[in-house]
């Protein structure tokens, strides 16, 4: 690990002294990462990609185009189970192993203790109950909306703008909530053979004891995920992967490079 101040929890010790110089290192393994090995990235995003235009044309076939933004709002939380794929194509570009599409996609089953998959789990419920909330947040201001409520229209009304800011404030603290169990779990969970409660408690204190560099990470994959969808989700081509491949660099720098 690198040097520097320590806060000791299990199974480990978690750096507290990450820079941002940091981020820009592991943005630059991550792109390394990708360039060595595209078709895994491009695979994973792929599957990233025919979802979300999935879900824009259904619910556009719908008429409900107005749940476009709360559905691309909460699509970023299902982002860290898609990357676990790449965490363990950079594990092993790290170790030195071979690649193969059986270890690779056979890193969603964990160690064989379905930990990832349970991670899995959480994620999709935090999705759906965030478009649960979404539409209650809906319901309360779309009679103040009036006519066109159903169509993008409302979005420029009064309440509609103000829905936009408390639909904003409230999706971002429950994204907030879960980049914190997550940044670090999910490829802690690849790398190791840790239960996932584990996982998830180095994962919060790898953020408490990092809050404005673990804050500007968070908020560069938001920015960066935000506008790699407005091209009908292209963009995630090249910010998934490479946004995955530096997460998993940045857990190797805040867990240990080391120690496992």
């Amino acid at each position: 690990m690198s040097t520097g101040q320590q806060a000791q929890i299990a199974p480990g010790a978690v750096a507290s002294d990450l820079k941002l110089s940091d981020l820009r290192a592991a943005l630059a393994a991550g792109w390394s990462d990708f360039k060595a090995n595209p078709v895994f990235g491009l695979f994973f995003a792929a599957i990233y990609v025919i979802a979300g235009i999935f879900f824009y044309f259904a619910l556009f076939e719908r008429g409900e185009i107005v749940w476009l933004i709360p559905a691309a709002a909460g699509f970023p939380l299902l982002a860290p189970f898609v990357a676990v794929g790449l965490y363990e194509v950079s594990r092993r570009r790290e170790a030195g192993l071979p690649m193969s599409w059986r270890a690779t996609l056979g890193a969603m089953r964990g160690h064989g203790d379905e930990q990832i998959l349970s991670m899995g789990v959480i994620l999709f419920v935090a999705f759906a109950f965030w478009l649960m909330i979404a539409h209650g947040i809906f319901a309360v201001f779309m009679a103040e909306a009036g006519a066109g409520s159903e169509s993008l229209e409302m979005f420029r009304t009064p309440a509609g703008i103000i829905m936009l800011l408390v639909g904003s404030v409230v999706g971002a603290l429950i994204a907030l909530a879960f980049y914190a169990i997550t940044v670090i779990s999910l490829p802690m969970l690849v790398d190791r053979e840790v239960d996932f409660i584990t996982a998830i408690i180095v994962s919060l204190a790898a953020v408490r004891s990092n809050k404005f560099v673990m804050l500007a990470w968070a908020a560069i994959i938001a920015i960066t995920l935000f506008a790699a969808m407005l091209p009908l989700f292209l963009g995630l081509f090249i910010a998934l992967p490479v946004l995955g491949h530096a997460t998993w660099h940045l857990y190797r720098r805040v867990v240990g490079e080391n120690d496992s």
